[in-house]
């Protein structure tokens, strides 16, 4: 007997995938605020009478064809009384409540009737009763509507949406069946696998089977990408995950991941990928505003987004080229249409935000609660510092003063709260001039403020609501402040012991933030929406440090793996006879200049140069040019644009006898994540230990680890400083086949405290007398590996 495949949909996303329609729109409808509203369902079910029973879950399954279709969710409340029953749907807004007439939002109803649907054929009810309860967020008033249902005109109800979305389901199924098939066939897109590449294999698969996380020191050329998809692939053949979410940090390891899962399709592999483009970059108008009376993408998008999704589903990689293609054809926006062709993907190649950021992740994958989807997250060293800023918050005085006055005549409401939030950031300014300087640091949130953001924002959306043709040319700035304002109050809500208020004074600006210092907790809670999370990075050390910060624990697994390349490709080198720090760095230019002139005379070719700043980088840079006016060289420069970036890396080119040398900033876009394979790099050479700059929170960070582990310097300067190093060391072996050169310069290096943070394969590392012995090494070192090829 054939085997039914099981399709599960809660009843939310049922109704807003049948029912939606017209316009994509931008102008301010309400916004559907999450900061409290656990919190609120669960006061107004605490507050109702014994007779009200709150969460029930509900479901109703349907066979057809082979398809066995389930569809589910929680009703708010049930009220069951003498003469009637009562389904409650709860929903919090911040839209007035004079806004919120009974046809305010059709899905609410259809929501609440399939719930009533349901209740009625397990009870077998004639008729029962359906309530819309809204709950203003700001002014905490209710306002409910009611009407009373016939079962056959529910049950009717219900069932031609289930029709409308039977013809997906079977899409689905055909789809799984045939994707599970070449899963199953599928073997391995090389030979034999890399040294170590099996075993980060193995252990991927076994982290997602056990629901599990796991750390992976993965250095290059083991093939990490492929070694994290292929299993979670295997797995999701086996039924153990329904999705792969590959989150990277850069494009370009998200081009990593398109080409790993396009071999596997060169050797039969049929799976959906998406890959998903920020807005701002995929957008096709100029000016970015979804608004349907500028952009005929947001003009009738629904009405035409279903068909679009029909129409592209014969494709299986569906890259930014393919979704702008028929988003073109189709007259849909590409961001909102690369958003619903996750649901229909298998791999979603895409940015740390969508499952991290509070602001952005795709609720519509886990508002539900736990799913059983895998997260692979590439390049994991990157997610420490992308996480605080995720989970932190921050206001800029000069912007409220500006707000206030653009608005003083055509939003009197609320220019009037911009004007009080403005005064209690003068007092953050004179807190800060007060402590002695220019910043004020204190444990606790800002009450006070909060309070006038939380009416700002309340007027703010009346505003919108009242003036949703105006074009004021203040309207798109008081939006972003609004939504900026909104995450400000989520953040004081989740406010606990590892967050610091500080207000920084810099010059006439005055910037209020809530700081994230430890993002561990926010991390682990991400984490829990998937099954399981496969953190790697060619850096991950030390890892008790990575484990800590990004949300491990105990049970988490753990494994380091070593470098499949052969250590004599490698002429590893340290200068520590030179001090790069702050202090003493104007007396190490033309020393500096001499080590790379040592360097490139014993051996020309293409090579990289990494600095811990613009300002002695372009120091260095300039007296290295001015010196040796006969080599070529390329500077690094801040706010580099795409095209400017490509054209520094292709400057890198083969068989280039005459040689380049590039000026770089470590932690910048040149020292990870680029492959600049064979000759086109053949070393580099690293100045300083890589130690963020001091600055206000990194000493922030300093003194609560150090409170916290007795370890501040380390979490917030050593350790992140020396993944950088790391990272710009390897760039210089990609391949079986590089042999290359790396010199650190910098007489820390040789302390202990540094040294013991190397990775294995450092340990071959040759510790200079004094750099005269550059020359003979090197040549050594390229004679044993290419013959005698100096003149």
């Amino acid at each position: 007997m054939e085997e039914k495949t099981i399709i599960k949909i809660s009843v939310r996303n049922l109704v807003e995938f049948v029912l939606r329609s017209g316009d994509l729109v931008s102008t301010f409808t309400g916004s559907s605020r999450n900061v409290d509203a656990i919190k609120v369902h669960q006061k107004i079910q605490k507050s109702a009478p014994k007779e009200y029973k709150s969460e029930v879950a509900l479901s109703y399954t349907i066979e057809d064809e082979g398809i066995i279709l389930e569809v589910g969710g929680r009703a708010d409340g049930i009220i069951e009384e003498e003469d009637r029953i009562i389904i409650d749907e709860i929903k919090t807004t911040t839209v007035p409540l004079e806004f919120v007439e009974e046809d305010y939002n059709e899905l609410h109803w259809a929501q609440a009737k399939c719930y009533g649907f349901i209740y009625s054929k397990e009870n077998n009810l004639e008729n029962i009763c359906i309530q819309l309860t809204y709950y203003q967020m700001d002014t905490k008033e209710i306002k409910r509507f009611m009407k009373t249902f016939d079962f056959k005109e529910l049950e009717e109800f219900f069932y031609s949406l289930v029709d409308q979305y039977m013809d997906w389901a079977k899409m689905q199924q055909s789809w799984v069946e045939e994707r599970n098939r070449s899963i199953v066939e599928m073997l391995f897109p090389f030979k034999s696998y890399r040294e170590g590449q099996r075993r980060l294999a193995v252990a991927v698969y076994k982290t997602i089977v056990e629901e599990k996380k796991i750390f992976a020191q993965a250095p290059t050329g083991i093939g990490k990408t492929l070694a994290s998809l292929f299993p979670s692939i295997k797995a999701m053949g086996e039924g153990h995950t329904s999705k792969i979410f590959y989150l990277t940090a850069k494009t370009i390891t998200r081009t990593a991941a398109e080409k790993a899962v396009e071999k596997m399709r060169n050797k039969g592999l049929r799976i959906k990928s998406l890959t998903i483009t920020a807005k701002d970059k995929i957008c096709f108008k100029e000016e970015k505003n979804c608004d349907p009376e500028k952009c005929e993408y947001a003009r009738g998008h629904f009405d035409r987004v279903n068909e679009a999704i029909k129409d592209i589903f014969k494709e299986d990689n569906l890259c930014r080229e393919i979704v702008e293609e028929y988003s073109r054809k189709h007259r849909v926006c590409p961001f909102e249409f690369s958003l619903e062709l996750a649901n229909f993907s298998d791999c979603i190649i895409c940015d740390y935000n969508y499952v991290f950021d509070p602001r952005v992740y795709l609720k519509r994958f886990f508002l539900e609660g736990t799913t059983d989807f895998t997260f692979l997250i590439d390049e994991a060293h990157n997610l420490v510092d992308r996480a605080r800023e995720m989970f932190s918050a921050e206001l800029s005085k000069k912007e409220i003063l500006k707000l206030k006055k653009d608005t003083l005549d055509k939003a009197k409401e609320v220019s009037r709260i911009l004007n009080k939030i403005n005064s209690e950031m003068i007092k953050f300014r004179k807190l800060c001039e007060e402590n002695g300087g220019n910043a004020y640091i204190d444990k606790e949130p800002p009450k006070d403020i909060i309070s006038l953001l939380r009416e700002f924002s309340f007027h703010a959306e009346k505003w919108f609501l009242e003036n949703k043709d105006s074009n004021e040319n203040f309207k798109d700035e008081l939006m972003e402040f609004y939504f900026n304002v909104l995450n400000f109050i989520r953040t004081f809500d989740g406010y606990d012991d590892t967050y610091v208020t500080y207000a920084e004074k810099l010059g006439d600006e005055v910037k209020l933030k809530l700081f994230c210092l430890d993002p561990s907790l926010l991390l682990q809670e991400g984490m829990k929406r998937g099954r399981a999370s496969i953190l790697f990075s060619a850096t991950l050390m030390p890892m008790d440090y990575f484990v800590d910060i990004l949300g491990g624990d105990e049970n988490s697994y753990k494994i380091r793996l070593n470098s499949p390349f052969r250590r004599e490709n490698l002429c590893l080198m340290m200068d520590s006879s030179i001090a790069t720090t702050y202090k003493m760095r104007k007396f190490t230019y033309d020393k500096i200049v001499e080590d790379i002139e040592r360097i490139f005379e014993s051996k020309r070719g293409n090579y990289l140069v990494f600095f811990p700043s613009y300002e002695y980088m372009n120091e260095v840079y300039t007296r290295y040019s001015l010196k040796n006016p006969h080599v070529k060289t390329l500077c690094q420069s801040s706010f580099m644009m795409e095209e400017e970036r490509e054209e520094f890396l292709n400057s890198f080119s083969k068989d280039n006898k005459e040689g380049l040398i590039g000026f770089a900033v470590m932690g910048g876009i040149f020292s990870e994540g680029i492959d600049l394979t064979g000759d086109r790099l053949i070393g580099t050479i690293i100045v300083g230990v890589g130690l963020p700059q001091i600055s206000l929170e990194r000493n922030i960070i300093k003194d609560y680890f150090n409170h916290k582990n007795n370890k501040g310097f380390e979490y917030a300067y050593m350790y992140p400083g020396m993944n950088k190093v790391m990272q710009a060391a390897g760039r210089v072996i990609r391949t079986e086949e590089d042999k290359g050169v790396v010199l650190l310069i910098d007489e820390r290096f040789s302390y202990p405290s540094y040294y013991k943070l190397f990775p294995r394969e450092w340990r071959n590392l040759i510790l200079l007398k004094n750099s005269k012995e550059i020359d003979r090494i090197v040549k050594d070192f390229w004679n044993r590996n290419q013959g005698n090829i100096f003149k």
